[in-house]
């Protein structure tokens, strides 16, 4: 009956497609790692050329001025915003208009804009992003002057550096990525950049497409209003803050007037900032660990954004295949699920009944029956037979154990790591996540494991059923009823 029951424990192929995630489109900015460090009580040294370029470029161009309340300067994670004056909560501290964006629609107006058009879109804004890095007399030149060559993001990392996270779905996530982007690139190049020799004069490689990616995917804002990828610049230099615990007032597009039809890229400050102190805001409180590291190249030290997520799939040889997949998208699954479990919290409600439902066999079939679709999901919210219960906790069980194996080190290993500390950000990285998951794996491993010591505690279908007939007592006994 296990031959009909397949977990697989990986990472979701959502990663493998850009500017998403596994649950919500993402919102992606900066690309440095949080450091305790926000307060800035001065700019001790002023920022280097290119950053002093870069703003004099966006004052020439009106997109700044002497009252803008930030500009950039050195922080402990690289380059930032800095508050040039007291900010209030809430309080705009930047607004680009729409011709400073990077966009599909700026690339569509762009030179390369007639080669572009059947392109997914994160494909043409990096050729367009290549281009113009590659090209003597951009008008961009400013600004990519000041974007970095790579990130601590694990799409970035050596092979020796991937070793360390060995085990871990983030290195299948950071391989599937990777591959993906691989394709994409020899798909342009045979499509786009090849035949069109006079639009690209010059070498486009493998590095400098991932090179873009890197940059769309830490840097890009999306969920606007009319723009699902977008770049800004000045505003892509904010960095993120896990004390800030809201998504809300950081950004929007508004109009630049009444009389006016442009749009402006609106961000502001969810708390107050002090002059000198850098404006941060919370880039993604749904994002875990291991989505942190690949989009933006940090983590956090927070519990809940440690996380694992279990694939469980109705096997297509499984004799009762029709019906289990008409239950399960009958309840908003599929033939495939995935569920997170995050480190500390309860299990995804909607996890325990599509176990229950794939592991349903032998004498428990009758639930798959027409006569109980409309009733069957409330049936596996509970549980069903003690041969089911115990089918789905040893299986998971042995999961678990198998998943754990596959770690170069033990948690204590690492957790010593951890203690002695000056850990290169990468390692820090490494360590963290695969800390994280191993302690979800032994939490859900835990979960499952006291489940199965509960089996003859726990009350069946059967014995409930029988309730409802008035045929069973409360504590399980039959109750024969005799002929007077």
């Amino acid at each position: 009956m296990a031959t009909l029951f397949t977990l697989v424990s990986s990472s979701s192929s959502v990663f493998f497609f850009p500017i998403k995630t596994l649950k919500n489109p993402p919102i992606i900015h900066s690309r440095r790692p949080p450091f305790s460090l926000t307060c800035l009580r001065s700019l001790e040294t002023n920022p280097p050329p290119p950053v002093q370029t870069f703003w004099k470029w966006l004052f020439d161009q009106g997109v700044v001025s002497g009252k803008t309340p930030v500009k950039p300067g050195i922080v402990p994670e690289g380059l930032g915003l800095v508050a040039q004056r007291d900010i209030a909560r809430n309080e705009a501290v930047l607004e680009v208009p729409k011709r400073f964006w990077i966009n599909p629609d700026a690339v569509a107006a762009s030179e390369i804009g007639s080669v572009c058009g059947g392109l997914k879109p994160w494909v043409s804004v990096a050729l367009f992003l290549i281009r113009e890095k590659l090209r003597d007399e951009s008008p961009w030149r400013s600004y990519l002057d000041i974007l970095p060559e790579y990130t601590n993001s694990t799409i970035y990392w050596s092979e020796e550096e991937l070793v360390e996270i060995q085990g871990t779905q983030l290195l299948n996530t950071t391989l599937g990525v990777k591959e993906y982007v691989q394709s994409e690139f020899l798909k342009v190049e045979e499509e786009v950049i090849l035949p069109h020799s006079q639009l690209f004069p010059f070498p486009v490689t493998l590095d400098d497409f991932l090179w873009a990616f890197g940059i769309l995917r830490s840097r890009a804002f999306s969920r606007l209003r009319g723009q699902n990828l977008v770049l800004i610049p000045l505003a892509d230099l904010i960095n993120h803050s896990p004390s800030i615990t809201t998504e809300e007032y950081a950004w929007e597009i508004k109009g630049a007037g009444l009389f006016s039809r442009d749009q402006l890229f609106s961000l502001r400050t969810p708390v107050s900032v002090k002059a000198g102190e850098q404006v941060l805001i919370q880039y993604d409180l749904d994002k875990s660990n291991a989505e942190l590291a690949l989009d933006y190249g940090f983590i956090e030290s927070r519990p809940n954004r440690n996380s694992y997520t279990l694939t469980l799939e109705i096997s297509e040889s499984d004799p009762f295949f029709g019906d289990k997949l008409d239950i399960a998208e009958s309840n908003g699954l599929s033939e495939i699920a995935y569920f997170d479990i995050v480190l500390g919290q309860s299990l995804p409600a909607a996890m325990l009944p599509y176990l229950r439902l794939v592991a349903l066999g032998g004498p428990d079939a009758f639930l798959l029956e027409s006569i109980f679709r409309n009733t069957i999901w409330g049936h596996l919210e509970l549980p069903v037979s003690r041969a089911n219960e115990e089918l789905i906790c040893q299986v998971i069980q042995d999961a678990c154990k198998s998943a754990l194996s596959g770690y170069l080190t033990t948690i204590e290993e690492d957790e010593k790591l951890k203690e002695e500390g000056n850990l290169h950000p990468r390692l820090e990285i490494a360590v963290g996540v695969r800390t994280g998951e191993k302690k979800v794996l032994q939490q859900i491993d835990g979960i499952f494991r006291e489940r199965e010591r509960e089996l003859d505690q726990l009350e069946y279908y059967q014995e409930r059923r029988l309730k409802d007939l008035g045929l069973c007592g409360e504590q399980g006994e039959i109750i024969f009823w005799e002929s007077k």
